[in-house]
């Protein structure tokens, strides 16, 4: 996997937490900078965990399925990715009406948005060793990457929230999920007809 791909699957996934982050610069107008890094940072820290959970889980049982790899990785790319699109698709999402940037809000959004990252961790534990996973310490790269990504998506996506209002929020969700299920279908696609 190159660079190029691993920053699509960050901005994929951090698309549910760039649409919370909206939500709450709609209810935070007027935020301090302060309450904007709890936020994006959360965010950031729990979407660059879960990923290496999910690899380290994964890693543990890989050699067991060499021959379906490809097919693990689709299929767990394109789950995160059909899920992220049936909820921006299904509607009735309801924002926070206390302070989202209390620190329990704050760790309970940040754990829900990211659930979906750990399960393209553990598609990482699945991919061939080139690319960015061409070092030893390839999935770390992967997960700081994923957790740049999101904490600087989410930042913006606060000040975007309070000036804007609820303009990127839907579609926000559903451009994170396409890209997912684009790059799962790349996966097994390269490893299908083109290894």
């Amino acid at each position: 996997m190159g660079l190029g791909t691993l920053l699509l699957i960050a901005v994929g996934l951090s698309m549910d937490a760039f649409a919370v982050s909206v939500g709450n610069g709609m209810i935070l107008c007027f935020t301090s900078r302060r309450q904007n890094l709890r936020i994006s940072g959360s965010f950031g820290l729990f979407q660059g965990i879960m990923p290496l959970i999910g690899y380290t889980i994964a890693r543990t049982f890989s050699d067991k399925f060499a021959a379906v790899d490809h097919w693990i990785a689709f299929i767990l790319l394109a789950l995160v990715g059909c899920k992220m699109l049936w909820d921006a698709l299904r509607g009735g999402e309801e924002l926070p009406v206390s302070d989202p940037s209390r620190w329990r809000s704050v760790l309970v959004m940040a754990i829900a948005t990211s659930i979906d990252a750990l399960a393209v961790g553990a598609s990482f534990a699945v991919m061939p060793r080139q690319g960015v996973f061409s070092p030893e310490y390839g999935y770390l790269l992967a997960c700081l990457v994923i957790a740049l990504v999101t904490f600087v998506l989410c930042y913006a996506g606060v000040i975007i929230g309070c000036r804007f209002g609820n303009i990127f929020g839907k579609k926000a969700e559903i451009a994170g999920g396409i890209i997912l299920i684009g790059i799962g279908l790349k996966i097994l696609l390269e490893d299908v007809f083109f290894k």
